[in-house]
């Protein structure tokens, strides 16, 4: 494996490929979204190939410098989704542009790796995490086709991203195509707060600025481990009776997780008093949720967590995070030593440690500038611009 390239070139046509995108709310299409515009924001010419799994939105428009095209879905399988049309639009697409960026997993990514190769556009592949749909017979065959194209899309690709060494490492997928993985540290950003707004938000949703407050920011869905901070809370409050759950992000109507919402419904009203679902947030409002919290938690179960872009968002709002101890997830704890890492799963482990940064949190606290020079969108744009020089020079060789 080795790490990035110098000398980037300006002005590069970018085809970016994902399955969902905007108004889909998760880290890969975050990441994706700030990838795209802060290569629009740097003169690229960028192009973003989705899904156009709502149909109540534009088949083709462009938004903060970035031109999204959108293919219709005729039905969906699962988490995935079918789009009859999207070889003709991928074809197309790829020719017009010098370079392709694909972003895994996806169903999709092989067939648009090969054009790729056949139309000498250099193709680079960022592998976010595993996938993992919910249990049934439908869903495993799925995985296994997911699983095969995904590996095609390995083979025909020029160079494989991964965020860390340590998922890098960890990874059957990226160990598989180890002499192409080039780590570029993902995109990372946050607002600063003001105190008006840290105080605003603070009213607006009744706290009182004395109880603690514990956050999880991600979709109610299953790798998330909600369950685990939901088991570890009767602990805490007997630590600290006061105590209050915030949770910023989608919690109903979740793409494939309504079986999970079903599942965690009862634990959830038992403790309906101490638990607020604050839904899905703008960016000032988000970097106003991070300053009012004593500590994120990031409980996440399994491989399809890779990171968790929260957790550093947190940080650069002045709050220390609890992340299990997952390949990637505990990196950003590890790295800026703003937090600390509980083993997977452990819920009694969890409540010991919200319990013991909550009560010490100025300890944990690190200077907002010790973490950007870390992780930052400019810093993850530098990376994709020096991958791109160097492939494209490759070509031109």
């Amino acid at each position: 494996m080795d790490g990035r390239e110098s000398g980037p070139t300006r002005d590069v046509k970018v085809l970016v490929v994902l399955t969902y995108f905007r108004p889909h709310t998760s880290g890969l299409t975050i990441y994706a979204e700030r990838l795209s515009r802060g290569l629009a924001a740097r003169g690229h010419e960028v192009t973003v190939l989705t899904s156009r799994f709502d149909p109540g939105t534009p088949r083709d428009e462009r938004h903060e410098g970035v031109r999204i095209v959108r293919v219709p879905v005729a039905f969906r399988v699962s988490k995935g989704v079918i789009m009859p049309s999207f070889g003709g639009i991928a074809t197309r697409l790829v020719r017009e542009h010098d370079v392709v960026s694909l972003h895994l997993p996806q169903f999709d990514a092989a067939g648009v790796a090969l054009r790729g190769r056949w139309f000498g556009k250099p193709t680079t592949l960022t592998y976010h995490c595993d996938l993992s749909l919910p249990p049934g017979r439908l869903n495993r065959i799925a995985n296994r086709v997911v699983d095969a194209m995904n590996t095609l899309a390995g083979r025909w690709a020029d160079r494989v991203v991964a965020y860390t060494e340590d998922f890098a490492a960890h990874s059957p997928y990226l160990r598989r195509f180890a002499e192409k993985v080039t780590i570029v540290p993902p995109p990372v950003e946050a607002m600063t707060p003001s105190a008006q707004d840290v105080a605003a938000f603070r009213d607006r949703h009744g706290l009182d600025g004395r109880a603690p407050v514990i956050g999880m920011a991600a979709r109610l869905a299953a790798e998330k481990g909600v369950e685990v901070l939901l088991e570890a809370l009767p602990r805490v409050l007997q630590g600290r009776p006061d105590a209050q759950v915030w949770f910023a992000g989608q919690h109903e109507a979740v793409l494939g997780e309504e079986a999970y919402a079903q599942r965690l419904a009862p634990a959830l009203e038992r403790q309906r008093s101490r638990w607020r679902f604050l839904g899905v947030l703008d960016a000032s409002e988000m970097a106003a949720f991070f300053a009012n919290l004593d500590v994120l938690v990031v409980p996440s179960l399994n491989s399809t967590e890779s990171f968790g872009l929260v957790q550093v968002e947190g940080m650069l709002c002045g709050t220390p995070a609890i992340a299990s101890a997952l390949p990637g997830v505990r990196q950003p704890v590890r790295q800026t030593g703003m937090g600390e890492v509980v083993p997977v799963g452990d819920a009694g482990a969890l409540a010991d440690a919200i319990l013991r940064v909550s009560g010490r949190r100025e300890e944990y606290v690190k200077p907002r500038e010790d973490v950007e020079r870390r992780f930052s969108t400019a810093r993850t744009i530098d990376g994709y611009e020096a991958l791109f020089d160097h492939l494209l020079s490759e070509r031109r060789r």
